[in-house]
Order: structure tokens, then sequence, then C-alpha cells
């Protein structure tokens, strides 16, 4: 059988050996069925998740124990809700979903969990899924990460107030879907987001102290930001920084010995 990162394109013994090599990781990538704007499409966070991670994996050296699973590509949306064709988990279902995954893993005996996200309204939820799940299965280390945030140089390509504003299907995402899978962006470049007004002094809608913000607060096309100036060149810049800048992430974590497996759950080091 030829190799392959899919699990489950893997006979039983093949995943049992790799899975009992020193550092055996297992990705998940997450996505979500929801609106991005009258331009891009439902599944753009599963598209993005699945296309960034499969490249990334393709770069990765293919000596070291790393799968994938196949992706969930349905999550947790409800600020979305009102715009035709979001779906929405309810969250106790994914949080019970991700640890009855995340246990099974562990007893097949695979070390590490990746949480590979690219849908921004469940970034919290995963966070909480992944220490709940440690806290049941404390040895096999949970990493929920999120698309957008950690390889460096990404923001830099987004200029302001987009950086900081353009939160939904604007510049980036608009960008990204040109470069990827073009025939799937329509002729719209919409600029919206500014329903709500002016946020108070010292709050945010993400960040810093956030609000709880539904997009129907915020918009009437389902956008927050500006997709005017989108283009597959952008795309291709982001795309190569966040393939690239999670090949890094991840084949450092996949060549150290994190957590390390000497760890006693409930052990404190003497200090002296």
């Amino acid at each position: 059988m030829e190799h392959s990162r899919h699990l489950q394109q893997l006979a039983w013994p093949q995943v049992e050996q790799l899975a009992a090599r020193p550092g055996s990781t297992v990705v998940w990538p997450w996505g979500a069925v929801e609106q991005h704007g009258p331009h891009l499409p439902l599944g753009t966070d599963a598209l993005f998740a699945e296309r960034v991670l499969d490249a990334v994996l393709a770069r990765l050296d293919g000596a070291l124990p790393v799968l994938r699973l196949p992706l969930q590509s349905i999550g947790f949306s409800p600020e979305h809700r009102g715009f035709s064709g979001t779906l929405s988990l309810p969250p106790q279902l994914l949080i019970s979903q991700l640890v009855a995954v995340g246990h099974e893993l562990a007893a097949a005996g695979f070390q590490r969990l990746v949480l590979f996200n690219a849908h921004g309204g469940q970034i919290a939820l995963l966070q909480t899924a992944a220490r709940q799940l440690r806290s049941e299965r404390p040895e096999l280390a949970v990493l929920p990460c999120f698309l957008w945030s950690g390889p460096e140089g990404v923001a830099a390509l987004i200029p302001e107030p987009e950086r900081s504003a353009g939160l939904h299907a604007g510049l980036a995402e608009t960008s990204l879907m040109l470069h990827l899978a073009p025939e799937l962006v329509g002729p719209d470049r919409p600029r919206d987001g500014d329903r709500g007004g002016p946020i108070p002094p010292g709050w945010s809608l993400e960040g810093q102290a956030p609000l709880a913000w539904l997009t129907q607060d915020l918009s009437a096309s389902g956008v927050i930001g500006d997709a005017g100036g989108a283009s597959a060149a952008l795309g291709a810049q982001l795309f190569e920084r966040l393939v690239e800048g999670w090949r890094q992430r991840l084949d450092a974590l996949l060549r150290s010995s994190w957590p390390g497996s000497d760890r006693v759950p409930g052990h404190r080091p003497d200090p002296s």
C-alpha cells in the first residue's frame, strides 16, 4: 500500500506501527459551513484548512510520524445564523465529539493531537475542548491552533484598517480563495461591517475586551471588512506564508520530545 498521510487510507497495522513511534502526531483539520458574504462559498474555512494542511504535510520529511484525520467540515457558527446555508452544531456536541476521538487516538498510542482550525468563531470552543481532553487523557498532548495565527509575515501583507477590521470574507479570505479556487468566487467585492456603529471606547470585536457580536449586528451582506482590493497574487503570497509558517511549526514539534515522555501527570519536580 502506498504511503499516505491520511489515517483513513491506511490499514490498521500501519497505523499501529506509526502510533508506537516517539512523537506520533495526528492533525485534525476543522472548518465550518457558514455564510461568507455574497461572493465566497459556505465551505471557505473548510477549504482553507484542508488545502493549507495538505500543502504543509507534503513539505514535511516523509519519515516524520504524522497523520491527518478527515476534515471536520461542520462546526460552531451561531454568529452567522440568519444567512441561508449556515449550519452550526451545539457546542456540547462538538466538545463531546472531540473528546471521544481524542480518547480513541490516545488508546491507539498516539502522543499528540493538533487541532488545525480555520474558523475564528470556534477558537475558544476548541481551546475548551482541548483542555477537557487533556485533563481526561494527560498522556495525549493537545494543541488547538488557528490557521491565521502564528506564521510570521501574514499580517504584514494586509494593510490597515483591513488588518484589524477585516474579520470575515474581506481582503485576506477573498484573495486566498482567488488563489486556491477562483471558480468559487463570485463577482462582488463587498465592503461592509459598519452597521452597528462605532465600537465603545476600550472594547473590540476581537482581541482585548471583546464583544460577543453576531454578524447581523454589523453587516447586511455577511462581510465584515473590505474585499475590494482582493487578488490572486495576494492570495498566493498569503498561501505561501501560511504553508511555510505551519510547516516550520509542525516540523519543530515533530522533532521535539514535548511534552516529554518522562513526565508524570500530577507530579511536580523537586525545585531543589
